[in-house]
């Protein structure tokens, strides 16, 4: 019987929505177990163990809104569609103005291979993408989940229902920072109830449910702090060599990667210029329109900068 990967990769779609669910449930099993059963009481004591405790809710609070905005940003936010015929931009002399001018032109899907200029020379590669019948601009791939290309694609992330490509990976970025911060000082603020678990458990102190949400929480963000900083360090280590998670093994076999600008300009090209707006899931509309790579369309490349 021949099976077809084509859909079981659309079924993973529905998983997607799962996952949804279990993230609602891991942050109610979080929000429970610290707020009403360990640090909320703690505010009705009245000396310093109230202070320390509303410091404690009020960071948990702050990275949870910030983690919770960032992950619907990714949810919601088309990672980027090729323009339907999108057709490559060619340089092409003017011989009349004695200067170049930049068209667009349609090229035929046979040579869609690569273009050429005028005088012969080969200037940047281009695909095309037999499923969506249509140009493939640089850094984009097909994504067979989705079923469309995606502009700069990084990965589809079954735990967002949603591709990461140019239009939101910076948004995938801050919620695996807010969700690492936030799972790490769950676990650091649940430890001494976790260390108490056994002794109350034995002694019968504290009520069954409320031990069991207190232990699973705690195992739960411990697990998750752990395999969070592992993607945290690798896309820290993308973001600083502009290579996407799928562009690796292709980083691999190249002498020098034609997309590293440099570190600084590496991170503008995902996080943008404004200082102001690194850290949360925005763009200003002066990066918008100035920094070609937030439309994933065009991309500056090392010879670029070097020239």
């Amino acid at each position: 019987m021949d099976i077809n990967v084509f859909k079981l990769c659309s079924g993973l779609r529905v998983l997607g929505y799962f996952m949804i669910l279990l993230v609602v449930a891991i942050i109610a099993v979080s929000y429970y177990a610290v707020v009403f059963i360990t640090w909320g009481p703690q505010l009705l004591r009245g000396d310093l163990h109230s202070l320390l405790a509303f410091s404690i809710l009020f960071l948990f609070h702050f990275l949870l809104a910030m983690l919770t905005w960032c992950y619907f940003m990714v949810v919601f936010k088309d990672p980027g569609s090729v323009p339907e015929n999108w057709r490559p931009v060619v340089e092409e002399e003017n011989l009349e103005a004695g200067s170049s001018m930049t068209s667009a032109v349609h090229v035929a899907p046979e040579a869609l291979t690569s273009t050429w200029s005028s005088d012969g020379l080969e200037r940047k590669p281009i695909g095309y993408c037999i499923k969506c019948q249509n140009g493939k601009p640089p850094r984009c791939h097909h994504c067979s989940i989705c079923q469309r290309c995606i502009l700069k694609m990084d990965h589809h992330c079954v735990w967002v229902v949603n591709c990461v490509g140019a239009n939101n990976y910076k948004f995938f970025l801050l919620f695996l920072l807010y969700t690492f911060l936030e799972t790490t000082m769950d676990t650091l603020v649940l430890l001494p109830s976790f260390i108490q678990f056994f002794s109350e458990a034995k002694n019968h102190s504290s009520s069954p449910g409320n031990l069991a949400i207190t232990f699973l929480a705690f195992v739960l963000n411990l697990a998750f702090a752990l395999s969070l900083l592992c993607f945290v360090v690798m896309h820290a280590s993308l973001v600083s060599s502009n290579t996407t998670s799928v562009e690796v093994y292709e980083k691999k076999k190249a002498i020098r990667w034609r997309y590293d600008l440099g570190r600084k300009k590496n991170f503008e090209q995902v996080f943008g210029t404004k200082k102001a707006l690194w850290l949360l899931p925005l763009f200003s509309k002066e990066d918008l329109d100035n920094i070609p790579a937030l439309q994933g369309l065009e991309y500056p490349t090392r010879s670029d900068v070097e020239a």
